[in-house]
């Protein structure tokens, strides 16, 4: 449940959808006490200014709870000059659509868009396209055009859209076929003039994927193939065509595309997300070359397999080797994917050198280890809430050389990988610890800093909630690069 977090200032979703739809409490005046006392301050919907009232009257809530959850909301609108007098005299009284709409703000939703794209596959390098040699190219798909579609579930007023279609257009000459009338993809009649374009054209690039009648608030995926018959449509285009194909996923999570992964006729794919007003242009940017693409996948990317093991009934993060559940994230499910969380390719290729990197760290502790709660791990680690942290900090610098022909920006990710202790469960495989995003200029160098806090970084936490620091050598993944930490209890 949402509001089960404490110190939420506000929340999108009304109470009332935890109460109707799933019954987490008995009366309204529950669900609104509960809320209130766990955190929620304010509610989009109305559900709380017609429950609260009876709430207190019935001794659920009390008016202090309500006098501390008023004083968060008006903090917030002071500190947004909310009191300030007329909204005229306020900083942010009188913003519109001409301040939304600047050249700088619109520039600002394109780079944005620019970065967040990910780079899954460039097969033979076959990305970036040239306009020069590429005249033209068939733009095909049910995301193919669109414009809304791009600002996803949440979003204001867009200033414009540039669909993807637009986007190529600025490139080169274009032939756009549907193939699908929407991303629901339920026939394939448009299939037949799909191949014909893809046949005659130099180049084809597929924008498929989700949209808000897939994935959107209270909507969420049975699977996670791409809907209806896109799969099919992708595949005979992908035989049909002439020239590269290039498979844009336009979506907000993840999507089983093995298929074209192992389709030698598809030699690239990119995700997209919803790339915002602007995500014509930055899609067609990447994949003309005059943006490199430096995005990298924040979520693991599972086969449709994965989810006959994970019922939506069972959130553990851990697995459970006896019954087979394999667990959830990168830091816990160790089996095979689509594509890696922090997956991401670039038209540069950079390499990492460790330039300074500390061996071993001492911990000191003030509570005997046989006086430690009773664990695994007991035997072989400090409880954080013992060691002495202030002066576990350690210091990396890192060399990020770009070895291509373009400037790059290159997201530097850092995990940390504990000591392996036995059969033991509970611990995670690694965790993303730290990241740096550098821009590199072709053939040149930059050095990162990079900093790693043993208690905050490389500590676990045991089976009974307990974090600890496990002795031994931990392996910190900097970028390809692997390094051995020895941790040491201090005499």
């Amino acid at each position: 449940m949402k509001f089960v977090y404490r110190y939420i200032v506000s929340d999108c979703d009304s109470v009332g959808v935890y109460y109707d739809s799933q019954h987490y409490t008995r009366t309204p005046e529950e669900a609104a006490a509960d809320a209130i006392k766990a955190g929620l301050d304010l509610d989009c919907g109305p559900f709380l200014a017609i429950h609260t009232d009876a709430a207190i009257r019935q001794g659920l809530i009390s008016e202090n709870d309500l006098n501390l959850a008023l004083a968060n909301l008006i903090t917030v609108q002071m500190r947004l000059g909310m009191f300030d007098g007329e909204p005229s005299a306020q900083q942010y009284g009188n913003l519109g659509p001409r301040d939304v709409c600047t050249p700088a703000h619109q520039e600002l939703a394109l780079e944005a868009a620019r970065q967040g794209i990910v780079l899954l596959e460039n097969k033979g390098n076959a990305l970036p396209l040239s306009p020069t040699r590429v005249r033209t190219v068939a733009v095909i798909g049910p995301n193919s055009d669109v414009t809304v579609t791009m600002i996803g579930n949440y979003a204001g007023v867009a200033c414009g859209y540039t669909s993807p279609l637009q986007g190529i257009s600025r490139y080169v000459k274009t032939v756009h076929q549907e193939g699908c009338r929407d991303v629901a993809c339920g026939g394939n009649q448009l299939f037949g003039a799909a191949e014909i374009a893809s046949r005659r054209t130099d180049a084809t690039i597929l924008v498929m994927g989700l949209d808000q009648s897939i994935e959107a608030e209270t909507r969420d995926r049975v699977g996670l193939l791409l809907p209806g018959l896109q799969q099919e449509l992708v595949s005979r285009v992908a035989r049909a065509a002439r020239g590269p194909v290039v498979l844009v996923i336009m979506s907000g999570g993840p999507v089983d595309v093995s298929f074209a992964k192992n389709d030698p006729k598809i030699t690239a794919i990119l995700w997209a997300g919803y790339p915002g007003q602007a995500g014509g242009t930055a899609i067609a940017d990447v994949i003309f070359g005059r943006t490199n693409p430096g995005g990298r996948l924040p979520m693991t990317w599972y086969p449709q397999s994965y989810l006959s093991k994970v019922p939506m009934t069972i959130m553990d993060m851990r697995p459970n080797p006896s019954t087979g559940y394999p667990g959830r994230t990168y830091r816990f499910y160790k089996g095979p994917v689509v594509y890696p969380f922090g997956h991401g390719l670039s038209y540069s290729r950079f390499s990492q050198t460790l330039v300074l990197a500390p061996k071993q760290v001492s911990v000191s502790f003030s509570t005997p280890l046989k006086a430690q709660t009773n664990s695994t791990w007991a035997s072989s680690s400090i409880k954080v809430s013992h060691a002495n942290c202030d002066a576990l900090h350690m210091g990396f610098h890192v060399d990020v050389k770009n070895e291509g022909s373009m400037d790059g920006t290159h997201t530097l990710l850092i995990f940390s990988k504990p000591p392996i202790k036995g059969n033991n469960n509970w611990s995670e495989d690694k965790k993303l610890v730290s990241f740096h995003k550098v821009l590199v200029p072709a053939g040149s160098k930059q050095r990162v800093s990079v900093g790693v806090h043993v208690c905050k970084h490389l500590s676990v936490v045991d089976e009974f909630g307990v974090r600890r620091i496990p002795m031994g050598d931990h392996e910190l993944h900097i970028g390809d690069l692997k390094h051995s930490i020895s941790v040491q209890t201090q005499d």
